[in-house]
């Protein structure tokens, strides 16, 4: 299984919010401090706000943080809203299959599996827990002295 770069711009936008501790952001920080596209993050934090898992504040002062507390904030939930979709084959999909073995093969239910176990290890895994080396963290990517 791969997930496509949206989802790991949208994990690391949070996880740098997470490190400012409630200290608002702009994305022309994040995109700087990442070396990303603007333009991508412009699309990630609009579908994390109207997600309400981050609040965006327009205006000379504006910018934005998390709407939610890192410990609420599930990565299995957000890698779900984040993927277009995980069809891993092509008998995943809603389009009917050209393959032969369609009807006797069992790798669409190991793969189902595989992929459900996936997901429910990312459950288990909040935000604060991906940004709990803090202080490593926040200097790698130049933030200074812990915000909380």
């Amino acid at each position: 299984m791969r997930l496509t770069v949206y989802t790991d711009y949208t994990l690391r936008v949070l996880m740098y919010l997470g490190l400012k501790g409630g200290e608002r952001a702009t994305i022309k920080e994040i995109s700087d401090c990442y070396g990303i596209s603007r333009n991508h993050l412009m699309k990630i934090v609009q579908d994390l706000g109207r997600d309400g898992v981050i609040e965006t504040i327009r205006g000379k002062s504006g910018g934005l943080h998390l709407a939610k507390a890192p410990e609420e904030i599930r990565i299995g939930d957000i890698v779900r809203r984040a993927e277009p979709d995980f069809q891993v084959v092509e008998c995943f999909g809603t389009a009917p299959s050209g393959c032969r073995i369609a009807g006797s093969c069992l790798l669409a239910g190991a793969l189902d599996e595989a992929l459900t176990a996936f997901l429910e290890v990312l459950d288990g895994y909040t935000l604060a827990d991906l940004i709990k080396p803090q202080r490593n963290l926040r200097s790698l990517l130049a933030l200074g002295t812990a915000a909380r």
